[in-house]
């Protein structure tokens, strides 16, 4: 871990917390880990602790439209309830949590090199490119929230999410939960124009 964790920042369970997070903003308060479950309908993903007890669920309505998706904490209370909008031309999720919050992400679409997204309702800024794999949160006043690292080649699509603020950590746990489903969603769309393309190609030398 030690060339490696200082260009990617994801740990696993149980691991030191990477060097350079360290460096730049000290040991994390609390820190979390998403699995998200494969070969399921639901889109299931389980945000675990440092010593793997599940703390939050969330699971997502099977084929809606808005790719409903409610996030539950260990007692099967809700924590937050996501849903995309339809018909636009960024991609925009809705997020409201159990305390009244609201507040949007969006994605500008144009953007080739680097993912521009917006936290439109809370006055925090994602710093990092999503598709590099490493993030940060900030809020208004350039305080660090948290840092969220992807591990790279896993097809459970695994994050860590070092807390720097715990009080924020049921909102930092809907943001990562709303960017997964922006990424999946891009990743589909990708495929699927992919496909379209290569049927068109093949079409075309008929």
């Amino acid at each position: 871990m030690g060339v490696l964790s200082k260009y990617h920042r994801f740990r696993e369970a149980g691991e030191a917390a990477n060097v350079n997070n360290v460096a730049r903003f000290g040991e994390p308060a609390r820190s979390l880990f998403t699995t998200s479950k494969v070969f399921t309908l639901h889109k299931d993903t389980d945000i675990t602790d440092e010593n793997e007890h599940v703390v939050y669920h969330s699971r997502s309505k099977f084929f809606s439209i808005r790719d409903k998706t409610d996030i539950l904490d260990r007692d099967g209370k809700q924590v937050a309830h996501i849903e995309r909008k339809v018909f636009t031309l960024h991609e925009r999720h809705f997020i409201t949590m159990a305390d009244g919050r609201e507040f949007q992400l969006s994605n500008e679409l144009w953007h080739i090199v680097r993912d521009v997204s917006n936290i439109e309702g809370l006055g925090w800024v994602l710093r990092g490119n999503i598709a590099g794999l490493n993030f940060e949160l900030y809020d208004q006043a350039g305080q660090v929230i948290a840092v969220i690292s992807q591990k790279m080649f896993s097809i459970h699509d695994k994050y860590c999410m070092d807390i720097y603020r715990p009080e924020e950590e049921k909102t930092v746990v809907a943001i990562l939960v709303t960017l997964q489903h922006m990424m999946r969603d891009r990743a589909a769309r990708q495929s699927s124009s992919s496909s379209f393309s290569s049927s068109s190609a093949s079409a075309g030398s008929n």
